[in-house]
């Protein structure tokens, strides 16, 4: 067996994930060298520009841990002398509370440092926390997290440049693999080890938010010891009691909220209550004590059943929102006033909403800004983007994916979400990542900034106020057995897809067909080729032909395809989706319509084009329950 052939299910199209038994000691070392050689030949980018964000982070504070003298130095990390005489890379390291996810950064740090590296220990932090630690530097961190994921699974994400890597470059990591006894002689440079205090890991974050809604939503600017009863301009939300403000912070009053926050007992736990505190009048906590075990449950919101906690203390504690989030703090999950878990797709809405209002308005600039989501959210949501203004864009489901599509230098996307949960402010007021809690008080103050009507501004109130919904959960279902050993099933049905909507697209233009002719069988064979493959379309000759008739019940006209990511079917009153889970060994499967009879007419016409395929599938399809 190949050196470390038990790891290679590991490297996933978004991060490294998997078992704990398979993150053994030589693994562990065997990724840090491999890590280290990946930010010595990274290519250097001059972030001198950027360390301007630095200016309230005394590099004195940066303490110095040492474990081998000889190779690692215990000088004080000036982050513009490195970046501009040195040259040397510095790397952010942190990690989540999963048991042992602690050793594991401290191991990473250690090799990276005795490579020559600059290496910065932020201990127990949300991934988006060090994502925005990594990118005061230069852009280089790595987080030992498994995010949602059950409490026996570990993993690790990771930032070179400030970019999360491709499928491709998690692939190209594992191939770097070497055994112990063939590493790679360390180098003569001296790197540093070191570790930021953990009060000021938390304070730098969360000045930065405020900081952010300062600007968002200013109000006067005030230095020394006062008090804070001056009007605000959205004075109906606002609390008006007076309260003590110093230093450079502006006197921002808080929100007239009741807010519940479920942390899971994860990354969130420390930092979720003072950050809210700061903008909220009354914060009630859940869960927010940091437990590895995840004593009730894997710390995903999006699970059946798993905001009943949340929804109950919503109304015990008659709250205005709840908030879920999730293990390591990128996922966010919404509870309304009325104990009503909000549908990520409504979620999604407010949210892009909020990022299209508050967008600095550019006159010389007649594009389009562009809001980004993923296949699996529903059919109603371009049609309400547009109605904001804002180019709706269909994406393939992954944040890490997204976040690269809004790297781009020419990207007019300025909100980007996911079903899951993940969403990405890029208005240039903070990181662009997929931060739960930077985007829970966007929704809040978005929230805040509505008319002062009750009516108007209670959460349930606006989403009642969306199109109406009926919707299956994100479901998960196991692979089937392929036809061919060449296609997955997913390519299949990508292929007969394909062909009946050319079918139609040609029965429509040949008006003169009689309908004597819609009970024609037609064979299904075509040469069209699938997207990201190669060979032709002739795995489904094997199948029924199907007639005319039959084509226009399953893909009637005026449906839409999108085979970006799985299967996407549009059609008048509702959509479905039916993809390869990026994750797991599962399909992941989401039909909606406009109502409970829609919703089953789309999954009864999924079923139909499984079928033939795979007939358990087609049964599994139909048996999906509506939320």
């Amino acid at each position: 067996m190949p050196s470390f052939a038990a790891q290679q299910s590991l490297f996933r199209a978004y991060d490294i994930r998997g078992p704990r038994q398979h993150f053994t000691t030589d693994f562990i070392q065997a990724l840090g060298h491999a890590f280290a050689h990946l930010y010595q030949t990274a290519e250097y980018r001059d972030t001198s520009a950027d360390m301007d964000a630095l200016a309230n982070v005394d590099p004195s504070n940066i303490s110095r841990s040492n474990t081998d003298p000889h190779s690692i130095s215990q000088q004080h990390i000036l982050p513009n002398t490195i970046n501009n005489t040195n040259k040397q890379s510095i790397v952010v390291i942190g990690y989540d509370v999963r048991c042992s996810s602690d050793d594991i950064a401290h191991t990473l740090a250690t090799i990276l440092a005795q490579h020559g590296l600059h290496v910065i220990q932020i201990g127990l932090v949300t991934t988006p926390m060090m994502a925005y630690w990594a990118a005061q530097y230069q852009g280089h961190g790595i987080m030992v997290t498994a995010s949602h994921s059950a409490k026996d699974i570990l993993g690790i994400k990771w930032l070179v440049n400030h970019q999360s890597p491709s499928c491709a470059e998690i692939q190209a990591l594992y191939q770097q693999l070497v055994p112990p006894d063939t590493q790679l002689a360390l180098t003569t440079a001296i790197g540093s080890l070191g570790h930021l205090p953990t009060e000021q890991v938390s304070h730098g974050y969360i000045d930065a938010i405020y900081h952010v809604f300062s600007q968002l939503y200013p109000l006067y600017p005030i230095s020394g010891e006062q008090t804070c009863d001056k009007a605000s301009p959205h004075h109906g939300q606002y609390s008006a009691a007076q309260r003590p403000c110093s230093d450079w912070r502006y006197a921002a009053p808080k929100l007239e909220l009741t807010v519940v926050i479920d942390c899971m007992h994860g990354a969130t736990s420390h930092i979720a209550q003072p950050l809210f505190q700061r903008f909220c009048q009354s914060v009630v906590m859940l869960n927010d004590t940091a437990d590895g075990h995840f004593p009730l449950g894997n710390p995903d919101p999006t699970e059946p059943s798993r905001l009943k906690q949340l929804q109950q203390a919503v109304t015990t504690h008659k709250a205005d929102i709840g908030l879920a989030f999730d293990g390591d703090g990128d996922r966010l999950m919404v509870v309304d006033e009325n104990g009503k878990t909000v549908m990520p797709d409504h979620l999604l809405y407010l949210l892009a909403k909020s990022a299209l209002c508050d967008s600095a308005p550019n006159p010389a600039s007649t594009a389009v800004p562009q809001v980004l989501f993923d296949v699996k959210c529903s059919h109603h949501l371009p049609a309400l983007l547009a109605e904001l203004g804002a180019e709706p864009i269909v994406s393939r489901t992954g944040s890490s994916l997204m976040r690269q599509q809004m790297q781009h230098t020419d990207s007019r996307i300025v909100f980007a979400g996911e079903l899951s949960g993940h969403f990405i402010f890029n208005d240039k007021r903070f990181i662009a990542y997929d931060d739960a809690m930077y985007a829970a008080l966007r929704l809040l103050h978005g929230l805040a900034a509505q008319p002062d009507d009750a009516t108007k501004t209670s959460l349930a109130a606006i989403t009642q106020s969306l199109p109406t919904l009926v919707s299956t959960a994100d479901h998960y279902l196991p692979v089937p057995y392929a036809l061919t050993r060449e296609r997955s099933i997913v390519t299949q049905l990508q292929v007969f897809c394909q062909y009946i909507q050319q079918l139609m697209d040609a029965a429509c233009e040949q008006s003169d067909i009689a309908e004597s002719q819609e009970d024609c069988l037609v064979n299904p064979t075509c040469s069209h080729t699938v997207a990201n493959e190669c060979s032709s379309c002739d795995c489904i000759a094997q199948q029924p032909a199907i007639t005319l008739a039959q084509a226009r019940q399953l893909l009637p006209i005026g449906t839409r395809l999108s085979c970006i990511d799985g299967v996407r079917l549009d059609f008048a009153h509702g959509f479905g989706v039916l993809r390869q889970s990026n994750t797991s060994h599962h399909l992941t499967a989401r039909f909606a319509g406009d109502s409970l009879d829609n919703l089953k007419e789309v999954q009864n016409r999924f079923a139909a084009l499984c079928r033939p395929f795979d007939h358990r599938l087609a049964e599994q399809i139909i048996a999906i329950a509506a939320e």
